[in-house]
């Protein structure tokens, strides 16, 4: 098996991940949906994400991760699990084999600059939404939703299909759907 990547977002009605300062807003944060991720990420053999995401999981210690910056060359480790990687200095599959990995999954977790950087790489997203929830002038998932795009219209045009929905919590709708790739 080689190298799968696959994006994790919860998003507003209006596809915001965020505030406008990037601040992660209570009416995004549910029990159900965090166990829905952290279930998904426990799978992952390599988290990525940029320096305001984090996931904030009872296993985040034990997660190997690369925080996007352009402040190093390449890949620079930070401790045991951690390192700071360069997309323009190296390849995430190369800086990942660097590191000791040669397969699994490698979990994205925002925000819109590292989703947007692995679009045209993703097997598959999985497209949490709080339905009740809109945060206008926030922060988007993919900078496409700024030019007026749903994050699904973004996700079909990219080639990806969308599985069935699970409800996760009805009372605030929020709902899961995996978009896979068609092949």
């Amino acid at each position: 098996m080689a190298f799968s990547v696959e994006g994790y977002a919860i998003v507003t009605a209006d596809g915001m991940i965020a505030d406008e300062h990037g601040i992660i807003p209570d009416s995004l944060k549910y029990e159900a949906d965090q166990r829905y991720f952290s279930d998904g990420i426990d799978r992952a053999a390599l988290l990525v994400h940029g320096r305001n995401s984090h996931e904030g999981q009872p296993n985040s210690p034990r997660r190997r991760r690369f925080w996007l910056t352009r402040g190093v060359q390449a890949l620079e480790q930070v401790s045991a699990l951690e390192w700071r990687w360069n997309p323009a200095g190296i390849d995430v599959f190369d800086a990942a084999r660097r590191i000791g990995l040669e397969t699994g999954i490698i979990a994205v977790l925002g925000g819109t600059t590292v989703f947007d950087l692995f679009l045209p790489r993703y097997r598959a997203f999985h497209l949490s939404r709080a339905g009740k929830a809109r945060q206008p002038g926030g922060t988007p998932v993919l900078s496409a939703v700024r030019e007026g795009f749903s994050v699904e219209q973004i996700l079909a045009r990219e080639g990806f299909v969308a599985e069935p929905t699970l409800v996760l919590d009805a009372e605030n709708e929020v709902t899961a759907t995996t978009w896979a790739r068609e092949v």
